[in-house]
């Protein structure tokens, strides 16, 4: 999904396009990599030096509300975002602990584990995130190279 995509998908959600909030879906729609809130903001702050921060979690909050936009917990607690390449999708990731790559996957079978959890909790589970850390393919040879 591109920016365009997610802006007209916000347009016909009924929600308001402000100028920031274009800016910042233009950001995510031109990276492929993820994106902290602050790398966001960096990269905004030029072209617009009054957009502040709370904009931004903002914004990037009611994209990942609207299932347009995936965030990623990447080590320290550090909240990353990506955008959606296939809206709607239930998906989670593989997160490489050294450079950060993200890979997609959407077999997490985890139907069994949510039910069980609701019997003997009581909670009504809504959504899951799914994460696995671990060393890409790249960062792997690297480290069994002892580069």
């Amino acid at each position: 999904m591109v920016g365009k995509d997610i802006t007209a998908e916000l347009r016909k959600r009924g929600f308001k396009l402000t100028p920031q909030r274009k800016a910042i879906i233009s950001v995510l729609g031109n990276s492929n990599e993820h994106l902290t809130p602050a790398d966001i903001h960096a990269r905004l702050h030029k072209q617009y030096p009054n957009i502040g921060l709370v904009t931004v979690y903002r914004t990037l909050e009611l994209l990942q509300e609207s299932g347009l936009l995936c965030e990623v917990h990447i080590g320290d607690s550090c909240r990353s975002y990506l955008k959606r390449q296939r809206p709607g999708e239930h998906h989670h990731h593989l997160v490489c602990r050294d450079c950060g790559r993200v890979a997609d996957f959407t077999d997490c079978e985890l139907d069994q584990l949510r039910q069980r959890l609701e019997r003997e909790t009581g909670f009504r589970i809504g959504r899951h995130l799914l994460e696995f850390m671990g060393l890409c393919p790249q960062c792997k040879m690297k480290e069994s190279s002892g580069t």
